[in-house]
């Protein structure tokens, strides 16, 4: 796209020539003079001024230090994300409908779907209009697939569970699969039939590899405008609020409900039945085990150390229920002196 395109796409602000072809999006040290990058942090501004890409997006207060076209925006990183968008190459993730997919009689297919090698839909399933279904991907009976939503291959997708709009699941994801849900009797599991669904809302990514598990009776509930990362577990009957991201591997145990607007940590772990409210932020590799009612930011676990400071800070963790009794002891003995001075 010519620059001057791109800048009135993005409603910004052109400084120099808009006549510059640009091919892709790159970061500053290695853009050459077909790409265009962004600057968002001043403190790079001298790797700005040494760039070789044919256009930056900056902010108005970094225009004198770029020696390349500019687009001027308030943020230049969003606006790094749309030119992203709009020069992606990513292949689509089904052209047309393979001679090896299966649609079973009694599903609805939309206009313009597109089916890879081995899709396997099911009676009942409806799948709206423009969407993409990647090699291998199954989807249950009873399912149901919003306008425009790409599902990549080996995505499972089970029975009489519900994904709206504009969605993108990435491989190997499983949505709708068992929750963990099982009575003992006399030490023999006796498994309790999942019989709510998954439901999940407009414009949600999910990455590869996530299970998300079916409620067990009522929903498990993903709000709209949710991102989701790798490799994340999400139990039965979890709702996470519009707006959230969850980075990789974090857990949610059964019936946690989350927030909008939350941000969440990558290796996180959520204790079952507590809620999050709006506007909460974990720090990476948190344990939750309580409910959060104030919105702020919320951090646990040991920083890195070197093995000998662990080593001691370890041994010295065993000691801390003595620790307390003697300093418990202390503080009485200096109340009762206190009191014995203030009598004299």
């Amino acid at each position: 796209m010519l620059l001057k395109e791109i800048a009135e796409k993005l409603n910004a602000k052109l400084v120099g020539n808009g006549d510059i072809e640009i091919t892709s999006v790159a970061n500053l040290k290695t853009a050459t003079e077909s790409q265009i990058s962004f600057l968002s942090d001043p403190k790079y501004r001298a790797v700005l001024s040494e760039s070789k890409a044919g256009a930056v997006i900056v902010k108005e207060e970094d225009v004198e230090h770029a020696k390349s076209a500019v687009l001027v925006l308030k943020d230049p990183y969003l606006g790094f994300a749309r030119v992203a968008q709009l020069l992606d190459t990513t292949p689509p993730v089904a052209v047309g409908v393979a001679p090896t997919a299966y649609v079973e009689e009694g599903a609805v297919i939309g206009k313009n779907v597109a089916l890879g090698p081995n899709v396997y839909i099911q009676k009942g399933a409806v799948i709206g209009d423009n969407v993409q279904l990647g090699a291998n991907v199954v989807v249950g009976q009873n399912a149901k697939i919003g306008n425009n939503t790409r599902l990549y291959p080996n995505v499972s997708f089970y029975h009489d569970c519900v994904i709206g709009d504009n969605c993108l699941i990435q491989s190997g994801t499983v949505i709708g699969g068992d929750g963990f849900g099982y009575a003992n009797d006399k030490g023999q599991w006796v498994k309790i039939p999942q019989t709510g669904r998954v439901v999940i809302g407009n414009s949600v990514e999910i990455g590869a590899c996530t299970c998300i598990d079916r409620g067990a009776i009522d929903d498990t509930v993903i709000e709209d405008n949710v991102i989701i990362d790798n490799l994340c577990q999400i139990a039965h009957n979890v709702r996470i609020g519009f707006g959230t991201a969850v980075a990789g591997q974090t857990t949610f145990a059964g019936s946690v409900t989350i927030g909008k607007y939350c941000i969440i940590g990558g290796t996180s772990v959520f204790n079952g039945h507590i809620s999050i409210c709006d506007g909460v932020t974990i720090s990476g590799m948190c344990m939750v085990m309580r409910s959060i009612d104030k919105p702020g930011v919320y951090s646990s676990g040991i920083p890195a150390q070197t093995n000998k400071e662990w080593r001691i800070t370890a041994a010295r963790t065993l000691h801390i229920n003595e620790m307390y009794h003697r300093l418990s002891s202390l503080e009485d003995q200096v109340e009762s002196l206190s009191k014995q001075l203030e009598t004299k």
